[in-house]
C-alpha cells in the first residue's frame, strides 16, 4: 500500500498495471480489498488504482463534520498526485455517489464514470419510506455494543455469498469504523444528485445485478434514462455486490468499454 495526503487525511491506495488509468471507488463498510478480482483481472491493460476512503481500510480517521464532498475532494487528491487523470472511474454503491461527486466539483478528472449498482444518493434515487427504513437500521446497528456490531447490510448477493469470499468479507467487516460508516449512511440519505445525471457529458457504463435488491434495475434504468451517453449491462445471477459475485462479466464490461473510450491525456 502507498499513501497521499489531501487536507490532513493519509489515504491508502494500491496500484498496479499499466495502460490506461482505471480508479476504482469501494462501497460503504468496505475498503480496496473488495477490488481484488478487478486488481487481478484487469492489471494486464489497465492502470489499476483502488483506494481506502477517508476513514476505512489503511487510511487515517475522518475529521469532524467530514462530508460528501471531502471524500470527492481527496479522490480528486488522488488522481491529481499519481498523475492519473482524466480516468475512468468506477463506483460501487457508495463508491458510485463519491465518483458522481467527484465528477461535479472535478470534470476535467474524469473520462468515463462506470457505475456498478449505485445510486444518485438515497434520496436521488429511493423512495422515501424506502430511506427511513434503511436510516432506522442503521441507527438500530451503530447503536449495538462493539461486540455486537455487524456492518453486513442485507441483501448484498443474490444469494449467499460465494464461498471463496467469505474470509475476504469477513476480514473486511472486522475492520470496520462505525463512526465511519454512520457518517457514510447519513450522507447517502441525505444526498440527491439526480439533477447531475442529465448533464453529464462523459460516456457512462452502468453495470447491475440482475437480483440486486438494495439498488434495485429500477435504478439503473433511472440513470440509463438521464444521462446522455450510457451503456446498460446487466450481470446474471448477480445482487448488489456484482463486481466481488461475478468478477468476470464485471470486468469483460468493464475492459470493453474503456477500450472503447481511451481517455485523452491532460496536457
Amino acid at each position: 500500500m502507498e499513501f497521499v495526503e489531501a487536507d490532513g487525511v493519509q489515504i491508502a491506495y494500491e496500484r498496479v498495471g499499466e495502460g490506461s488509468p482505471l480508479v476504482f471507488v469501494h462501497g460503504a463498510a468496505e475498503d480496496s480489498r473488495i477490488w481484488q478480482p478487478q486488481l487481478a483481472g484487469l492489471a494486464d491493460e489497465f492502470t489499476v488504482v483502488a483506494w481506502d476512503g477517508p476513514g476505512s481500510g489503511r487510511s487515517s480517521d475522518l475529521p469532524k463534520g467530514f462530508g460528501l464532498a471531502g471524500f470527492a475532494d481527496g479522490l480528486a487528491r488522488l488522481i491529481k498526485t499519481l498523475e492519473l487523470g482524466p480516468a475512468h472511474v468506477a463506483g460501487l454503491s457508495w463508491g458510485g455517489t463519491v465518483a458522481l461527486e467527484l465528477y461535479r466539483r472535478h470534470p476535467g478528472l474524469v473520462a468515463t464514470l462506470i457505475m456498478i449498482d449505485t445510486y444518485a444518493g438515497w434520496k436521488g434515487s429511493l423512495p422515501a419510506d424506502e430511506i427511513r427504513a434503511r436510516v432506522a437500521h442503521a441507527r438500530q446497528m451503530l447503536a449495538a455494543p462493539p461486540e455486537d456490531f455487524d456492518p453486513t447490510l442485507p441483501g448484498l448477493f443474490a444469494g449467499d455469498p460465494p464461498v471463496k469470499v467469505v474470509p475476504l468479507l469477513a476480514a473486511i467487516a472486522a475492520d470496520v469504523r462505525p463512526a465511519t460508516l454512520g457518517y457514510q449512511l447519513d450522507i447517502m440519505a441525505e444526498t440527491d444528485l439526480s439533477d447531475l445525471l442529465p448533464h453529464i457529458s462523459v460516456p457512462a457504463l452502468l453495470i447491475w445485478g440482475q437480483f440486486d435488491a438494495r439498488s434495485p434495475l429500477s435504478v439503473a434504468r433511472q440513470f440509463e434514462e438521464a444521462i446522455p451517453d450510457t451503456t446498460l449491462v446487466t450481470i446474471e445471477g448477480a445482487g448488489h455486490m456484482s463486481s466481488l459475485e461475478r468478477p468476470e462479466p464485471v470486468n469483460n464490461a468493464v475492459r470493453e468499454f474503456c477500450r472503447a473510450h481511451p481517455p485523452s491525456r491532460l496536457g
